[in-house]
């Protein structure tokens, strides 16, 4: 018996070195990750708080915040774009500019994503029965709080900085449940209605005044990794309405302007313009007394 319990401890001490020995190789191991490239990335939380800032500047619905003067909202706008520099410097040798001249050429677009989401916003209230009024848009709706990120973090991927639109787009995912790439374009007075499940590809081009329902994917119809930089997502024209749950792919599906298309609807080609497209379900009547009771055991 003594034998055996002296064993058990030579086998226990064995095993603890050889865990200790792991952990010391693994630890060296995750010190020299920290000195690779990958490592120069923008604070994940840094570019959130940034954006919620933003947004709070922009929108006194997100804030409490009362300004005495013009000047006062100035110097917020000043600390945010010297933020900005620091959020994305660790990007310094991926970017085409310096991150002052980025952080500048951003916030002269500033002016006019606010224009673009006040249209959104409009938008959204006009064609939602219960949206009393923008305000209620513009504080409660996540469709418009998707849209403001994503109109934010487009400049950001026009500007061509690396990561950082794709964590902020990923964040109203998130926030959300909606997921728009910062790469897609779209139009002016986009509304989403409801929200939640709507997937928006990278190449995908939406017009004007485009209407969007929850769960409706425009997505690829091929996902080959060589086919990455192809136009692989739809193409949808002014004034068009998608409702729930419709899924559009691919690269050469044009949906026509002023066109409708209906919940469950599944595309893979272009319709013309003023065209309307439902699925229709297949409905069956028959007699229970004279047949037997379907049961469907889920």
């Amino acid at each position: 018996m003594q034998k055996n319990i002296k064993n058990i401890e030579n086998d226990d001490n064995v095993l603890l070195e050889d865990l200790e020995k792991r952990n010391e190789e693994f630890a060296v191991k995750l010190f020299n990750l920290r000195k690779a490239p990958c490592c120069h990335l923008p604070n994940k939380n840094e570019v959130e708080i940034f954006v919620e800032e933003l947004l709070m500047l922009m929108f006194p619905h997100f804030s409490e915040k009362n300004f005495k003067s013009p000047s006062d909202i100035e110097a917020v706008l000043s600390f945010l774009e010297k933020k900005l520099c620091h959020i994305i410097d660790p990007l310094r040798e991926h970017l085409e500019d310096s991150p002052q001249e980025l952080a500048e050429l951003f916030f002269s677009h500033l002016p006019d994503i606010h224009d673009k989401l006040i249209l959104d916003a409009e938008s959204i209230a006009q064609n939602d029965p219960a949206a009393k009024n923008v305000d209620e848009v513009i504080l409660t709706y996540p469709g418009f709080f998707a849209i403001a990120v994503y109109r934010i973090a487009h400049v950001f991927n026009n500007l061509s900085i690396p990561l950082f639109p794709r964590v902020l787009t990923e964040y109203a995912h998130r926030q959300t449940g909606i997921d728009i790439h910062p790469a897609a374009v779209i139009g002016n007075s986009f509304c989403i209605d409801h929200g939640t499940g709507i997937v928006i590809g990278e190449t995908t081009i939406i017009g004007n005044s485009v209407k969007i329902y929850q769960g409706v994917t425009l997505g690829a119809l091929s996902v080959k990794k060589k086919l990455s930089n192809a136009k692989r997502h739809p193409t949808i024209e002014d004034n068009v309405i998608i409702y729930s749950n419709a899924t559009i792919l691919g690269g050469n599906t044009v949906i026509g302007h002023d066109s409708i298309v209906g919940g469950n609807v599944w595309l893979t080609s272009g319709i013309l313009p003023f065209s309307v497209v439902y699925h229709q379900s297949d409905v069956k009547l028959f007699n229970t007394k004279e047949n037997e009771t379907i049961n469907f055991i889920i």
